[in-house]
């Protein structure tokens, strides 16, 4: 296949691309007007993208695109719904990045307890301040909360764990008998998180149900002087009401990821909550580990090739989950040339709108059994019309509830 790789990903993924036959295009940094240009002139069948934003416009230069990897665990730089319109299927990597975004919470947990940059940033200015520094509360035996126990949010709390931190999390999937198999408690509402944990990191992920979901209302139930952390996405966070807690609540932050961050690698940089004094930024580096980045890459090479070679995109986000088929419609045949095209024209003429078909073929290639799900009026007489057909050897419909 040719594949188009818009942002830089590890060599590791390339060469597996490479070594599987693909035809490989690296042109990383590209965005906006440019990514539509390359996407005209090089028609690629797979486009590749990290950070890139792929809008509704992009996809209107390049009609012969198939499949779109997002090289990351989310998708949210996406219009999945345009490429749904278009037909192309929209591919992320999710888990492959969870060990390194876990590490960097814990790490930003550890540092806000310990205030380990300041004490970094007094040191190198020739400041000696043992006193200041002393006091630090200490994790162990500590509560840490959890909003979102997905793959990243598991292995936080595994880590929390280990370090003789209790965890109480809230996840919309979460049950009871999930939390006490995690050895977590269960929180019935992310309100009840807010108030019990000495800390709380967030997990989720960004969807317009996420935006904006640590809002003022969370930062007033939780406690006075705890910490706060965010590697997941800035959407999530209502960032004036974060400031409010900051200033009022004694609160004190650490964010990998924060609104209008710049879309150059390197450059300069301006947001209020850099330079607020309870506030630790890093450069959304959640997912930017070697390791991370190796595995992320490989995942992608893998997609490319299962579906170059099934037709079937694994971790595919856009697929509808219940298609609005009403009835199944199941045709054993010899596996002749011209069957199911027989089949699919009677079936054309009842005015049945298939959404689903599969047609699996037996040992030795004599028969197949074709499954077509259609959304339509069921009647008889189209099954008595199929039967007719002098290779088909038996047909049977449900409908579907």
């Amino acid at each position: 296949m040719h594949v188009l790789l818009a942002d830089a990903i590890a060599d590791a993924g390339v060469e597996q691309l490479r070594a599987a036959g693909h035809r490989v295009l690296v042109l990383p940094q590209l965005s906006g007007d440019a990514l539509r240009t390359a996407l005209v002139d090089h028609a690629p069948q797979v486009l590749v993208v990290r950070s890139t934003r792929v809008t509704k416009d992009i996809l209107d230069g390049n009609p012969q695109l198939e499949l779109i990897v997002r090289a990351g665990a989310g998708y949210d730089t996406i219009d999945v719904a345009a490429a749904s319109d278009r037909g192309i299927f929209v591919s992320n990597c999710p888990g492959k990045n969870s060990a390194a975004v876990a590490e960097l919470t814990i790490g930003l947990l550890i540092s806000l307890d310990r205030r380990i940059p300041d004490n970094v940033a007094d040191a190198r200015e020739g400041r000696w301040n043992k006193t200041a520094y002393g006091g630090a509360a200490g994790l162990r035996g500590r509560t840490l909360g959890v909003i979102g126990l997905g793959n990243i949010g598991t292995r936080v709390s595994e880590h929390a764990l280990s370090l003789g931190m209790s965890v109480i999390a809230w996840s919309r999937s979460l049950t009871d008998g999930r939390a006490s198999e995690l050895g977590v408690r269960w929180a019935r509402h992310r309100l009840q998180v807010a108030e019990e944990a000495d800390a709380v990191t967030w997990h989720v992920a960004a969807t317009e149900e996420t935006r904006g979901m640590a809002d003022r209302t969370f930062f007033e139930h939780m406690k006075d002087d705890a910490l706060f952390i965010n590697t997941t996405r800035s959407s999530v966070v209502d960032e004036s009401a974060l400031r409010w807690a900051l200033d009022e609540k004694g609160i004190r932050a650490a964010l990998d990821v924060l609104s209008s961050e710049p879309s150059a690698k390197a450059g300069s940089f301006e947001h209020p909550l850099a330079v607020h004094p309870s506030v630790y930024v890093t450069h959304h580096i959640g997912a930017s580990t070697q390791q991370a980045q190796t595995a992320t890459s490989e995942e992608v090479a893998r997609i490319v090739t299962v579906y170059d070679e099934t037709g079937h995109a694994p971790n595919c986000v856009n697929l509808e989950e219940h298609s609005p088929a009403t009835h199944v419609l199941t045709v054993r045949h010899l596996d002749r040339v011209g069957v199911l095209a027989a089949v699919l024209d009677q079936v054309r003429k009842a005015g049945w709108n298939v959404q689903e078909m599969e047609n699996l073929v037996f040992s030795g290639a004599g028969a197949a059994c074709a499954r077509i799900r259609f959304d339509g009026d069921a009647r008889g007489d189209v099954l008595s019309l199929i039967e007719d057909h002098p290779d088909v050897l038996a047909v049977s419909m449900i409908e579907l509830t």
